[in-house]
């Protein structure tokens, strides 16, 4: 494949320097070892993938949710980010095509009367969402007659909804089925409430970003064709996604 020329690639980055925003708020995407604050996943293996093609070092930057993901992209701090395709973000971010699709899904206590998805959009229910997130922009977008409690990030919204706030969890299926485990009493509603496509986005406002983005498309095209993306999430024991279509 071709790769950028020398003013699309001063473009992409500016500084010399690849400048990667990390998602910790979704750990299908990556995650901090606790000890050494080393960063894995498969943005992570993405992110180096994609500077050994444009022959510039990689600098990590770790966020604790997408949405501060996004205020940094857009702030100039960034020159790449891993994030769900939204609309709404799609103001300011041109994305790639998605690499990997991730499940939304809610989660009541085990006593609830809630059976089902269907059950939940109804006056009086409350739903607790980590603010900022795909969760929160396509919940904001689509429930009509139940609240939306938002809490700082996607990390805290078990911790708030055992706190005492809402009847209804909402999240990255994996993050709630993993927080779950600490505490006892709680089930999760069968199936999901939407489809998450993970992608690549650069900022609109750079120069050359439509250059970039057709040059990053081909690239991620590229390696979920050659099973990068897959031999990526079978490494990290990424279970819930799928590589996308």
């Amino acid at each position: 494949m071709k790769s950028l020329d020398p003013n699309t690639l001063k473009s992409f980055a500016p500084s010399g320097t690849l400048r990667v925003g990390i998602n910790l708020g979704n750990p299908v995407l990556a995650s901090e070892d606790t000890a050494t604050k080393k960063l894995s996943g498969i943005s992570v293996d993405i992110a180096h993938e994609i500077g050994k093609r444009i022959k510039l070092p990689v600098q990590l930057i770790p966020f604790k949710s997408a949405g501060a993901t996004v205020e940094g992209i857009k702030n100039g701090d960034i020159d790449l980010i891993f994030v769900a395709i939204d609309p709404v973000r799609g103001a300011d971010i041109s994305y790639t095509p998605a690499y990997i699709q991730i499940e939304g899904a809610y989660m009541v206590k085990a006593n609830s009367p809630l059976k089902s998805n269907e059950e939940v959009d109804f006056l009086g229910n409350e739903i607790v969402v980590g603010k900022g997130s795909a969760y929160d922009l396509y919940l904001t977008r689509e429930i009509k007659n139940a609240t939306l409690l938002r809490a700082a990030n996607s990390q805290s919204v078990v911790d708030d909804f055992m706190s005492g706030k809402g009847n209804v969890a909402a999240g990255v299926k994996q993050q709630l089925e993993s927080d779950a485990k600490r505490y006892e009493g709680l089930r999760m509603l069968p199936g999901r409430f939407m489809v998450i496509n993970q992608a690549i986005g650069i900022p609109k406002s750079r120069s050359d970003f439509e250059r970039t983005t057709a040059y990053l498309s081909e690239v991620i095209t590229e390696l979920k064709q050659s099973g990068f993306v897959a031999n990526s999430m079978q490494r990290h024991h990424i279970q819930g996604a799928k590589v996308a279509e």
